[in-house]
């Protein structure tokens, strides 16, 4: 009955939308008609409309258009075409003049195909002419599929992939190419933030009101962002408060009862400082469990995030920012009746984690002559958890501060050098951080200084060769040298651009602040030896190719093919002991490789496709034996297709996902479930109506095909503490009537979300 009562809701909905279109006045006497052309020859498929209206037309197939029934009074017609400059033209409809000739010729403007990026040399450069293959997303790209995190909304990115580890509390990391979320490198505006601790619990609360785009390069990256980057970086570009609206705010609700709100805000103090604050706010208190396994199917959150950002006007334009963010967030997930005074109690099974996170990061240009910039940033992280019975506290601070300089050199090579200096402070109650008496506190203290030099070589109008090496010191682990090298050509016409790339990475391990399955106390953790740094070396090809056709239709090809060879990897082993997660270098290799493409066609009607998929195979050889990598799908597909009717002010679109088979982490050998994930889509559908330049109005319907993963997912939900499972003497569970499989509690066996199908409905509002 509830589900026919929310379809019923849902048809209303959509039919609300669609019936929106405005109705026509008495008043509405004139009309405005013409022809646009380029290079003298009529264009098709040009958007003509009105500004401020929901009036508006397109060429046809010789270039004319018409626009009827406009009311008298003083208007601005605007054309748009990609490729072309927009051009905007006031007119004026009276009784006199109720019908006006309006012409124009397009203006190429083929700049508005290619994007600033900042992440390949620390500075803005064109996209094309970036020798690292580097994918930019717009808000605009975001905003197809509102979610409530970066977390969430990187499931529509090709070949990156937002895996959840755990049933329970919900927390997760980013695969990119099927590597781990700890090889994962974020950043915000370039600088380090999120790592260690907040690898699990700091993705989510950053604004997406002041996100300005999200700059994703897949490899090792070392040379610039440090050793640890090497399955890929992920840096989030704010809005400059100097061009960002002065009020933007957005806010929608899920049938769930999720609600989620970003506010963002411009304002100015004084003659020289520019200000830009945002806030996000997350809730959801609905425990929910349709799969009927007793635990809640979404975790229950109440997060708050305050970000600041502040320009400094300097003489000579020189760069002065400073930024900062806060967030704390209560989350909760287990037993649908668990409540806060069952928090680290033995009778009802909770996961609670209090998280509170401060950062601040910025950028400030010595008043020098030459241009030499020194970039900063400091976090604090503060986690008070329980898993069970199993209490997680710990402390994280880490400092950061570089200074680089940047230098051309004829008209040929451009220099950037720079040095670093990385500071970590890490302390929990486990055995990670104790003596060897077992008693005695002994905090995690780690020096990492390391120098850096990048030489990107100019060979005549068409080569490029980026040179690059880095060298640190970190004080537990000793010497780490990572090179990189870059090739980039591209045609006259930069039509066609081939970018090679090789080089290193390397990356220290800290399992309890990367790893959620060893917090949760389902598994004891056990460690093999003493961890050795991980060291990974890298090799791709990226070939992009851009097409407009003669009706003005959008073609661009992204296809790449890469390769990552592992030494020394740390990969959890759940297979050994089904009570323990046994952590150990890999005796042997670990191999990364496959094959992606991306294709992006934009039509000049109105209708734009985004689609990509990649092609996989991520495996472990250990003692001569070849095994798939578990939770590692061999495929996967995304796609965005929008549909703009500007005469009406709706516009439509429709994403989605799809995913391969993975390999799940069975309990053993008898576990009865499926060793493998089936293939597995999400796909939903918004509608977006606008309202003036100021409104919008958006909803839909999120996993239209209420996908969910089996109600088994967890092992004996009814037994979480596993009172009721006999063990042997080497603390195996034993098999028994009332447990033939020899199961015991364990929540580690997921790949997808359980939350099912919802519908959702928003507003935003933004002044300029």
């Amino acid at each position: 009955m509830e589900n026919k009562i929310y379809y019923i809701q849902l048809y209303s909905f959509l039919t609300l939308f669609l019936t929106a279109a405005p109705t026509v006045s008495a008043q509405e006497i004139g009309s405005v008609s013409g022809k646009i052309r380029y290079q003298g020859i009529g264009e098709p498929y040009v958007n003509v409309y009105i500004l401020d209206s929901q009036k508006g037309s397109a060429t046809d197939k010789d270039g004319n258009y018409s626009i009827n029934g406009v009311p008298k009074g003083e208007y601005t017609i605007v054309i748009s075409a990609l490729g072309f400059r927009t051009q905007k033209q006031k007119i004026s409809i009276t009784s006199t003049i109720p019908s006006i000739q309006l012409d124009f010729d397009l203006i190429d403007d083929s700049a508005s195909l290619d994007e600033v990026v900042v992440s390949g040399n620390l500075k803005p450069v064109s996209k094309l002419d970036s020798p690292v293959a580097i994918e930019v997303y717009s808000p605009t790209f975001f905003k197809k599929n509102p979610v409530p995190s970066i977390f969430e909304s990187m499931q529509n990115v090709n070949g990156v992939r937002p895996q959840l580890n755990c049933n329970v509390c919900n927390t997760g990391d980013i695969h990119i190419n099927g590597l781990e979320g700890p090889y994962t490198f974020v950043l915000i505006d370039g600088m380090p933030i999120v790592s260690g601790l907040s690898t699990v619990y700091g993705l989510t609360g950053i604004p997406q009101s002041l996100i300005q785009r999200v700059e994703i390069v897949k490899g090792p990256a070392s040379t610039l962002y440090g050793s640890e980057a090497v399955g890929g970086i992920i840096n989030i570009i704010t809005k400059n408060p100097f061009s960002a609206p002065e009020v933007s705010a957005e806010s929608f609700a899920s049938s769930w009862g999720e609600v989620n709100t970003d506010i963002g805000l411009s304002y100015i103090m004084g003659s020289k400082v520019d200000g830009l604050m945002g806030v996000n706010y997350f809730n959801y208190q609905n425990p929910i469990d349709n799969n009927g396994d007793g635990f809640t199917d979404l975790t229950l959150q109440n997060r708050i995030s305050i970000f600041n950002k502040l320009n400094i006007k300097r003489r000579e334009g020189r760069i002065f920012t400073m930024a900062g963010r806060y967030v704390y967030e209560d989350r909760w997930g287990g037993e649908v009746n668990w409540t806060t005074a069952d928090r680290g109690g033995d009778e009802i099974y909770g996961e609670s984690v209090y998280t509170s996170r401060w950062e601040l990061f910025g950028t400030y240009q010595l008043p020098l002559k030459e241009n030499i910039n020194f970039q900063f940033s400091a976090n604090g992280h503060d986690q008070n958890s329980f898993y069970g019975t199993d209490s997680f506290n710990a402390d994280q601070y880490i400092g950061f501060g570089q200074f680089t300089w940047n230098r051309l050199l004829g008209e040929t090579h451009d220099l950037l050098v720079g040095a670093a200096y990385r500071f970590t402070f890490y302390d929990d109650n486990t055995f990670a951080t104790v003596e060897e008496d077992g008693v005695t506190s002994k905090p995690s203290v780690t020096h990492l200084p390391g120098v850096f030099a990048q030489d990107e070589i100019r060979i005549g109008l068409q080569n490029k060769l980026l040179l690059g090496m880095r060298y640190d010191y970190n004080s537990l682990h000793g010497h780490i040298l990572s090179p990189r090298i870059n090739y980039k050509w591209n045609s006259k016409d930069k039509q066609d651009v081939i970018r090679l790339s090789m080089g290193n990475g390397f990356r220290v391990a800290n399992i309890f602040t990367e790893d959620h399955a060893a917090l949760t106390g389902a598994r004891e953790v056990e460690f093999v030896g003493e961890l050795k740094p991980e060291t990974s070396w890298n090799a791709n090809i990226n070939y992009v190719k851009k097409i407009i056709t003669p009706h003005n239709t959008f073609i661009g090809l992204d296809a790449s093919a890469f390769y990552t060879y592992f030494t020394n990897r740390i990969i959890p082993d759940y297979e050994t002991d089904p009570n323990k997660i046994i952590y150990a270098n890999l005796d042997g290799s670990s191999v990364s490789q496959g094959v992606s493409l991306n294709l992006d066609i934009a039509w000049p009607h109105g209708i734009k496709a985004l689609a990509g998929a990649t092609l996989m195979d991520v495996s472990v050889t250990e003692s001569g034996v070849r095994t798939r990598q578990l939770l590692t799908e061999s495929f996967s597909g995304v796609w965005s297709i929008s549909y703009d009717l500007n005469s009406i002010g709706l516009s439509m679109d429709y994403t989605g996902n799809l995913y391969g088979p993975m390999r799940l982490p069975l309990i053993s050998d008898t576990d009865p479930r499926n060793p493998y994930s089936p293939w597995y889509s999400i796909q939903n559908i918004q509608l977006t109506k606008k309202f003036g330049t100021q409104w919008e109005l958006f909803g839909g319907v999120k996993n239209l095909l209420d996908f969910t993963p089996p109600a088994n997912s967890i092992t004996r939900p009814y037994d979480p503490f596993d009172k009721n499972v006999i063990f042997d003497n080497d603390g195996r569970a034993v098999a028994t009537p009332d447990n033939p499989y020899a199961l015991t509690f364990d929540p580690n066996y997921v790949y997808a979300s359980n939350q099912g199908i919802r519908g959702f409905l928003g507003v935003r509002y933004t002044v300029f």
